[in-house]
């Protein structure tokens, strides 16, 4: 009977990378929700990295679903935007290539009529 060769020994399956926020993302998006949280708006947020999502989930209040979503996706770089404002119900409401093009979203937010 001829010699069996060995098996090769498969390697250690790599866990998939997560994407995240760099810093400077992260201060862009603290900044503004510091600001709305100053007024009043905001009480709450949570931080989630996927393999293909990165999320800034924005709460009214704790035990609510998120009102607002920022999502940095890689993917859609060369097409629409990585970067992207979702709503609570899903649809997206704002899109674009730079984050602080897209943070605008939020500052009509914060101007209010003075009585």
């Amino acid at each position: 009977m001829p010699p069996v060769p060995p098996s090769p020994i498969p390697f250690a399956a790599r866990e998939p990378e997560l994407v995240r926020f760099d810093r400077t993302e992260l201060g862009a998006i603290l900044s503004v929700y510091g600001r709305m949280v100053a007024a009043g708006e905001w009480r709450d947020y949570a931080i989630n990295a996927l393999r293909d999502v990165a999320e800034f989930c924005v709460f009214r209040r704790t035990a609510e679903v998120p009102i607002y979503r920022i999502e940095k996706r890689p993917r859609l770089r060369s097409r629409q935007g990585m970067y992207a404002v979702v709503g609570e119900a899903g649809q997206v409401l704002r899109r674009g290539h730079e984050l602080s093009a897209v943070l605008r979203h939020f500052d009509r937010k914060l101007i209010r009529p003075i009585d």
